[in-house]
């Protein structure tokens, strides 16, 4: 297991390094949503309500609508500047019995290990809760969320089960509740005849899931079946726009009437096995060529000084390239 929070717990003058773990796993088999005619993977996109773009993720923040429609934008800054005295330190605040927690307002459970040099007052804290028969109410903040949380001992570590606070617990408002059900007396008694034939001593391991237990079955006789394909190749989703651009930008220039940059054609074409014999006869390549050839020899000076001015020499890149760059970006 890998620790996915590290502190320590306030008990009195006492501190207590420890390091969190969850404490439970899903086991559930996961699907990824494809398109059944050739099993490409279905992609979702991050795309702005307003103009249709797509955001990246590092633009993206939290907002919060106001009643009234406005809305207030929230960036990482500002959930960084919030008082949260709990995120480094589980503070117990009181101690009560376990059968006092109404089990509605348990959410995740973590399990808690000493931290180094702490396993004495690790155990110490294990032990007195173990004979008190008690479990701490404390506070942590995990995720920028702090929350309530019960501190308990079992088999011998300390658990901790993060709870709801008491207005997220819902009332159940049902209409049945305000009616006045008779429930006759030889109904009560056969339900709590079944209810005693029924009993029994709690074992989990008793119990399996039957849906997982048939969809790994189905899963294995499709397999064995002959019943799956290959999954499709696809093109990492960075180089594929970065084409698209250059498309893009290459169509632009050609649009304006321009000619192709040989460092952006380099880039993308494929370059030929035969050049003397495949090079086309129109003239952007015929350019291409002699800028390629001798860039230094046949660069004016005037081009080569409007290559100073974007940022680089003459030998970095061409002079015609950075003219013919900003008319491109325009264009597109």
């Amino acid at each position: 297991m890998r620790s996915i929070w590290r502190g320590a717990i306030s008990f009195g003058l006492v501190s207590i390094g420890v390091k969190l773990y969850s404490a439970t796993e899903d086991h559930d088999i996961r699907f990824h949503q494809v398109h059944k005619t050739d099993g490409g993977r279905v992609k979702y996109r991050r795309v702005c309500s307003v103009d249709g773009e797509e955001v990246e993720y590092g633009d993206i923040a939290k907002g919060y609508e106001l009643p009234d429609g406005q809305l207030v934008v929230l960036t990482d800054a500002d959930f960084d500047e919030l008082p949260l005295v709990t995120t480094r330190e589980i503070e117990v605040l009181q101690f009560v019995d376990q059968e006092q927690i109404d089990p509605i307002h348990f959410e995740k459970t973590y399990y808690l290990e000493p931290d180094g040099v702490a396993t004495r007052p690790y155990v110490l804290l294990r032990t007195a809760l173990e004979n008190a028969g008690q479990v701490a109410i404390t506070k942590i903040a995990i995720r920028q969320r702090e929350s309530l949380a019960a501190l308990r001992v079992r088999e011998g570590v300390l658990v901790l089960h993060t709870m709801r606070w008491p207005d997220e617990i819902r009332r159940p408002d049902f209409g049945f509740l305000d009616e006045d059900v008779a429930v006759r007396p030889q109904e009560l008694a056969m339900a709590e005849s079944l209810i005693s034939t029924m009993a029994g001593d709690f074992d989990p391991t008793q119990f399996t899931d039957d849906y997982r237990e048939a969809m790994t079955a189905l899963l294995e006789a499709k397999q064995s079946g002959g019943e799956v394909r290959p999954a499709p190749e696809v093109a990492d989703d960075g180089g594929g726009a970065v084409v698209d651009l250059m498309s893009a930008l290459r169509r632009s220039v050609e649009r304006a009437g321009g000619s192709t940059p040989a460092a952006e054609s380099a880039a993308e074409e494929p370059a030929p096995t035969s050049p003397a014999k495949k090079a086309p006869a129109t003239k952007a390549p015929a350019k291409r060529a002699a800028a390629t050839k001798a860039p230094a020899k046949k660069a004016p000076a005037k081009k080569a000084a409007a290559g100073e001015k974007a940022g680089g020499t003459t030998a970095d890149a061409p002079a015609k390239t950075t003219k013919r760059t900003p008319r491109a970006r325009k264009t597109a």
